[in-house]
């Protein structure tokens, strides 16, 4: 009963699902202001998931239906045990399974994985370039997000989320050493790409591809897919949080702390996301197997080295 709570309630789905929609609106509101305008009300991300759960569900001709319907499911599902994983690692830090940093980096493809398989079981070509610019983006990414997690592995010297986050009670903030600047910086801009916001929006690419791997989504899928979206930029800095900025502690002033840390990561995936147009998708892969990755490379070495 506890690990049912724990899944469905809090730190889980509904958790995870009303923090992401806070977030989301906060994202939304910020954008608008740096562009002059008012901006959604409050609970405009619910009104449009309740919104579109009323809509009627059109499956495409000749599309794979089941796998089509699925899809948005299975990357719902995925990022909320990342979420649960990463919240039970800083509530019980001495729970958990040796490894369960792995599994929390392989569960975090399964949404970008979902929405590829979806968009291709469409049978849409422009819903197939979209996904085809999906892959390539995640490919781009995963090698330098995977150097920044192996600085962290370095340090601490665990797979273990619990054991990281004792080691950084003990020892001080992953981030407070040189590997573990690059290393979040690497891990950063990797995030901004698996959120698949500006400028590395290329999947959807609204001007260019009506929406891309969305394009023929609509009514309660739809709805699914929004909300892991939102989920998504709620889970991913909590895990750079957890990684990297000492996890999230719930003693006094340590909370506001741990809020601070959420709030900072957020506030720079807004600025990136409105400072920047949005690349092409031969110039990401360029980026991250170029720069990003010998940044990481370098973060890996000066952890080796103990730096």
């Amino acid at each position: 009963m506890e690990y049912l709570f724990a899944y469905v309630i809090f730190p889980g789905f509904l958790f995870t699902a009303v923090v992401g929609m806070l977030v989301s609106w906060i994202d939304r509101k910020v954008t608008a202001r740096v562009q002059w305008r008012v901006g959604p009300p409050l609970f405009q991300p619910l009104y449009d998931f309740v919104k579109l759960l009323g809509k009627e569900i059109i499956v495409p001709r000749g599309a794979s239906k089941a796998t089509f319907l699925l899809a948005p499911l299975f990357g719902l599902a995925a990022v909320t045990l990342v979420s649960s994983m990463i919240w039970m690692a800083s509530l019980y830090p001495d729970r958990g399974f040796v490894g369960d940093l792995i599994v929390v980096i392989y569960v975090m493809m399964i949404p970008s994985i979902a929405v590829i398989i979806g968009a291709f079981a469409s049978k849409n070509r422009i819903a197939s370039l979209g996904a085809s610019r999906e892959m390539k983006l995640m490919l781009a990414d995963e090698l330098p997000f995977l150097l920044a997690v192996m600085v962290v592995i370095i340090k601490s010297e665990a797979v273990h989320l619990g054991q990281i986050y004792h080691y950084q009670e003990t020892y001080g903030m992953i981030f407070s050493s040189w590997s573990g600047v690059l290393a979040m910086i690497v891990a950063v801009l990797c995030m901004q790409a698996k959120l698949t916001l500006v400028p590395f929006d290329i999947p959807e690419a609204e001007t260019e591809l009506m929406g891309g791997v969305f394009v023929e989504y609509s009514g309660p899928p739809l709805a699914v897919l929004k909300l892991t979206r939102m989920m998504m930029l709620f889970t991913l800095p909590m895990v750079m949080v957890h990684l990297f900025l000492g996890g999230v502690h719930f003693q006094g002033m340590d909370i506001l702390w741990s809020i601070l840390k959420y709030v900072v990561l957020l506030v720079v995936i807004v600025l990136i996301r409105n400072t920047n147009p949005r690349v092409r998708i031969d110039q990401a892969m360029r980026f991250f197997w170029g720069p990003v990755l010998i940044i990481g490379i370098a973060a890996v070495i000066l952890a080796l080295l103990g730096f």
